[in-house]
C-alpha cells in the first residue's frame, strides 16, 4: 500500500509552537522510516514551503534552507516518490473534479488528480474538505 500527506500535516510537523506538532513530528518520522511506500507530491512540497517560511503564517517560520532541508530529507528516502502530472492528467483532473473545483478548491482537486494518477489512495490530512472526492481515504492522524 502507499500514502500521501498533505502539506497541513508537514506544516504542523515543522511549526513547534502547534499543538499537534508532537504526533504530526510523529507520522513523519514514521512514514520516513519506512517500509510503505509514501508519495510526496510537488503540490504538497510548494504548499509546505509557501507556508513554513511565511513570517505572516507561522510565528516561528524557518528559514528557506531549513525547510528545504526538511524536503530534500524526505526526498532522499529510498520508498519516497515524488511523480508530477503525467499524460491524461487534464481529463483525469476535469472528471475528479466534475468541473466544479474553485478558489481554495482547485490545490485539493489537485492533489487528489494525482493521488488517483498514480494509485494512492490513503491521504494523511486534518483537511475535511478533501473527504468530499471519491475513490481515497482521508485520515486524519490527530483524531
Amino acid at each position: 500500500m502507499s500514502v500521501t500527506v498533505d502539506a497541513n500535516v508537514l506544516v504542523y510537523a515543522s511549526n513547534s509552537t502547534d499543538p499537534v506538532n508532537a504526533p504530526a513530528r510523529e507520522l513523519v518520522q514514521r512514514l520516513a522510516e519506512g517500509p510503505e511506500i509514501v508519495y510526496l507530491f510537488w503540490p504538497t512540497v510548494m504548499g509546505y514551503l509557501r507556508i513554513v517560511t511565511h513570517p505572516a503564517i507561522l510565528p516561528r517560520p524557518l528559514t528557506p534552507l531549513e525547510a528545504a532541508t526538511n524536503v530534500a530529507n524526505l526526498l532522499a528516502r529510498t520508498h519516497v516518490r515524488s511523480p508530477g502530472e503525467e499524460d491524461g492528467f487534464w481529463d483525469l483532473y476535469r472528471r475528479t473534479t466534475g468541473d466544479l473545483s474553485r478558489g481554495n478548491e482547485v490545490p485539493d482537486a489537485h492533489l487528489v488528480a494525482l493521488m488517483h494518477q498514480h494509485g494512492v489512495r490513503v491521504l494523511y490530512s486534518r483537511d475535511r474538505g478533501l473527504r468530499r472526492f471519491d475513490r481515497i481515504e482521508v485520515r486524519d492522524p490527530f483524531a
